[in-house]
């Protein structure tokens, strides 16, 4: 993670959506009560993605999920040393127990707001959330990196008529921007995208405006609507 002095606004923007490795986490954590610019931007932050936790509706976990949780939680029990337990050591087990499970509720929380499935078979290899000039959140793209990848809107789209919306990525340099398919219907859809490298960290996505039928030239010739970097999911 580069200085948070130098990149404030990206890093908020990382720590809200859940994309901080764990260093770069505790990093943030403890800078929070002593640097104001980095309170504001965070709180700035959550107000944008707040769409993103409105637009979808909550997904409760299954059983089976909740199964695997106690599984764990009496594995990691079964394997701390056992010793005569004192009333402050029993206290230590139930708040750690707690801390688990609170841990867990609001790593469910953001996957549900994201629109991630905990029970989805293949899970995206990166994800992106594309914003507008205003840095407000208007769409998500996953992308399976096995020919396929899905976009969800998350704002409505003034169409011309004549016009249509494309989905692009870069996958690098010298490949160029390259087409994932068009949204004739100006909604959320998934895309069967071409042959492509596997999507990585901070590859560029966008939706552009181009006429009928997609781009005559096979690169953006329109607008750019919206754009904005895969993160990798944690």
């Amino acid at each position: 993670m580069t200085d948070i002095k130098q990149d404030i606004a990206r890093i908020a923007d990382e720590y809200v959506l859940g994309l901080l490795d764990d260093d770069d986490h505790e990093r943030v954590e403890a800078q929070i009560t002593d640097n104001r610019d980095l309170r504001e931007a965070i709180a700035a932050s959550r107000e944008r993605f707040l769409p993103l936790d409105t637009s979808v509706d909550e997904t409760p976990p299954s059983p089976s999920l909740w199964q695997r949780i106690d599984a764990g939680l009496a594995a990691a029990q079964d394997e701390t040393p056992q010793k005569p337990l004192t009333a402050s050591n029993d206290n230590r087990l139930s708040l750690w127990k707690r801390t688990a499970v609170a841990s867990l509720a609001a790593s469910l929380l953001l996957t549900a707001g994201l629109g991630w499935s905990l029970m989805r078979p293949v899970d995206p290899v990166v994800v992106a959330i594309l914003v507008n000039d205003a840095g407000e959140p208007q769409a998500i793209v996953e992308d399976f990196s096995n020919k396929q990848a899905s976009i969800r809107l998350l704002a409505d789209f003034t169409v011309p008529e004549g016009k249509t919306m494309q989905v692009w990525t870069l996958p690098n340099r010298e490949m160029g921007p390259v087409s994932l398919g068009l949204l004739d219907q100006h909604r959320s859809a998934k895309l069967a995208t071409p042959t492509l490298p596997e999507p990585k960290n901070d590859q560029l996505y966008e939706i552009t405006l181009e006429q009928s039928g997609g781009s005559p030239t096979g690169r953006p010739t329109g607008p750019i609507l919206v754009k904005g970097f895969a993160k990798i999911p944690l």
